[in-house]
């Protein structure tokens, strides 16, 4: 076959089965318009350089490009799910977490203990940064149970008072 007579046939195809092929593809895609234009570009190129299929009769023609077109979109399928790709208009910003500010947030906490009474420095150390429950924290200080929750109440309505007056805020 010549070049000029590819290029009719080619054209022929393209004019029979774009809008059809456009169709199926945008399905394939699930609606994504520029992920059904490259099935269908990818789908015209193979039809190009296999010229067998041009001369085939329309419907085997339209068969065959909708088939490559699902081998197409499948295979993307795969290759995005292998790389877990995910297209946005806008970059997401990325925060690297050196622990800077974990660290500053911990002197801020550490200072602010510091103001506190010892009471109420204790119960929170014992319950927050030990990790001792309520009955431990009683035994350890020697005092009930219900004190411990009272002062860990009024220990932390404090340590939230002190953090917003170094402009710490939720």
């Amino acid at each position: 076959m010549t070049g000029g007579a590819e290029d009719q046939l080619m054209r022929a195809l393209h004019d029979d089965h774009a809008g059809a092929l456009w169709s199926y593809a945008l399905h394939l895609t699930g609606g994504d318009r520029t992920r059904a234009e490259d099935v269908v570009q990818e789908t015209l190129l193979r039809a190009w350089r296999h010229p067998q299929v041009l001369d085939q009769s329309q419907g085997s023609a339209r068969a065959w490009l909708f088939t490559v077109a699902r081998r197409i979109a499948i295979d993307g399928w795969r290759a995005a799910a292998f790389r877990s790709e995910v297209t946005t208009d806008t970059p997401p910003e990325l925060s690297i977490s050196d622990g800077t500010e974990r660290a500053v947030q911990g002197w801020l906490v550490a200072e602010a203990l510091n103001e506190l009474s010892a009471r109420h420095r204790e119960v929170l150390i014992l319950c927050f940064f030990q990790g001792a429950s309520v009955a431990d924290a009683a035994a350890r200080l020697g005092i009930a149970e219900g004190t411990v929750k009272s002062r860990t109440h009024y220990a932390l309505r404090a340590l939230r008072l002190v953090l917003e007056e170094k402009g710490v805020t939720q």
